[in-house]
């Protein structure tokens, strides 16, 4: 079996290596590490989870090692599509170049770029950054990219879902000829192959598995929801996921959704019914979401309910469990997703809530998996299905919307299919109405008599009538025409 020590890396890495648990190659990075050494091109083909990021970022620090950077003008530049996918980046340069007297800036959306600026003006060696930031900063004149050595592009195909491949076409061009790059992604689509043609150099191509297949040591399963229509579906589904969630020994497990308000909505769900879960997506303060990633990782959190910009490339070591609220449009993401488990040769379970509305996306991920899911067998009470009480109209003590306060309390009759059978006690409709309603505002409407004698006041001598016209009388009138 071969060990690190086996692919010609120094003394100091292999020690930074050795601190971190690690003695034994994954496949991809048996085989690009010696390649990217020598410094040839690589085109990486791996399902997430193989170890990518350090079959780049070991040799990246062995050839740097040598040499020292300039103001402005790093030597290394990494890629990556997301900014928890670039914080992960830096993490492993951190802890991998700690015997190595390089330095390193994350240029990501969502932080001051006056310390980035401040860090570029010192001299990096390598800039981790998400292709937007880094324009950002190019065009303003605060990095140059004419002294890059060494280019990684990281998930190439999650920058396709993302619109990121003009950008980097772009920062193709802006770095010289010469430099070396690493290249990887998961699936190899026709534009993620034009781009290879077009910018690497006769590269060593390395593909570990399939693409798109999963990972034999991640046991599947699906679970089949009631409902109706989308509205029943969704509350079926979470009810489903609690339940079997509550059969379940989970140390740490990801939710997956399709919609960032179906992240908020499920999080919200989980938390109201005792359950630790916290939601993460793209319009969250970035603040945040880095602290219940470092939540997540910690095991302070166990359960982290996401939509696809955590799908990818994320090391969130040894989870043990996946969940699909949603079967995802793409297939490929489905294979993204459970991806987030089994990793490093562990087992790992992921489950499906599969409604009648998602028939269509599952069959694409049966067609590319090759591989249907285990049917997932357990006793779930819908009966509480239309009484959910993480649904915010069901709360008593909801603050009311300004427009509520002048509008009468009217009790709503709801039919088939939307009717909700109670299972908990009647809310007291006096109480509801007292805590929403204190002093009601007097209507601030004038009525059409009031408006009538006011108009008569303000006239004085003149007859506010002409024939045709009513009490609408054009201003000229009022104003110059005595009708007497």
């Amino acid at each position: 079996m071969t060990k690190f020590t086996d692919l010609g890396l120094s003394p100091e890495v292999l020690k930074a290596i050795a601190e971190t648990g690690y003695d034994t190659p994954t496949a991809i990075q048996e085989q690009a590490i010696p390649v990217a050494l020598t410094g040839l091109d690589v085109l990486g083909i791996a399902q997430t989870g193989t170890g990518k990021t350090a079959a780049f970022t070991l040799p990246m620090i062995e050839r740097l090692a040598a040499g020292r950077s300039r103001a402005r003008m790093p030597r290394a530049i990494v890629l990556a599509p997301t900014r928890e996918l670039a914080d992960q980046v830096s993490e492993a340069f951190e802890k991998y170049a700690k015997y190595h007297k390089l330095n390193w800036a994350l240029l990501i959306g969502g932080v001051s770029m006056a310390d980035q600026v401040s860090k570029l003006d010192k001299g990096v060696d390598v800039l981790i950054a998400t292709p937007g930031r880094l324009l950002d900063l190019f065009e303003r004149s605060k990095v140059m990219l004419n002294g890059v050595q060494i280019m990684v592009v990281d998930e190439a195909d999650r920058m396709l879902d993302m619109g990121f491949i003009p950008d980097i076409e772009r920062i193709f061009k802006l770095t010289p000829p010469t430099r070396q790059t690493l290249f990887f992604s998961a699936t190899m689509a026709p534009e993620i192959t034009r781009i290879t043609q077009a910018f690497l150099k006769n590269p060593v191509r390395i593909e570990v598995s399939r693409p798109a297949t999963t990972a034999e040591n991640i046991r599947q399963f699906v679970y089949r929801v009631p409902g109706s229509n989308a509205l029943n579906a969704a509350k079926a589904k979470r009810i489903a996921l609690r339940a079997i969630i509550s059969t379940l020994e989970i140390k740490n497990g990801i939710v997956f959704c399709n919609r960032k308000t179906d992240v908020d909505i499920v999080a919200k769900s989980l938390s109201v019914h005792g359950f630790n879960a916290a939601p993460i997506h793209g319009d969250l303060d970035q603040a945040l979401r880095m602290k219940t990633l470092d939540s997540f990782r910690k095991g302070d959190l166990t359960l982290l309910v996401a939509s696809d910009v955590a799908a990818r490339g994320l090391d969130i070591p040894d989870v043990g469990h996946v969940f699909n609220f949603d079967v995802p449009h793409h297939a490929d993401d489905y294979v993204h997703r459970i991806g987030r488990t089994g990793r490093a040769g562990r087992s790992g379970e992921a489950y499906l809530l599969l409604s009648g509305a998602d028939e269509k996306n599952y069959d694409k991920v049966l067609k590319l998996t090759k591989k249907e899911p285990e049917t997932l067998s357990i006793e779930v009470d819908f009966s509480a299905m239309s009484e959910d009480s993480d649904r915010k109209s069901s709360r008593p003590d909801r603050k009311p919307r300004r427009s509520d306060r002048d509008k009468p309390i009217k009790a709503v009759t709801k039919t088939e299919p939307e009717a909700e059978i109670q299972s908990e006690p009647a809310v007291n409709e006096n109480a509801v109405i007292e805590n929403i309603v204190d002093k009601p505002r007097p209507s601030r409407r004038r009525s059409r008599t009031e408006k009538v004698s006011e108009t008569k006041e303000k006239s004085n001598d003149y007859e506010t009538t002409a024939e045709g016209f009513g009490w609408h009388v054009p201003a000229f009138l009022l104003r110059s025409v005595d009708l007497k």
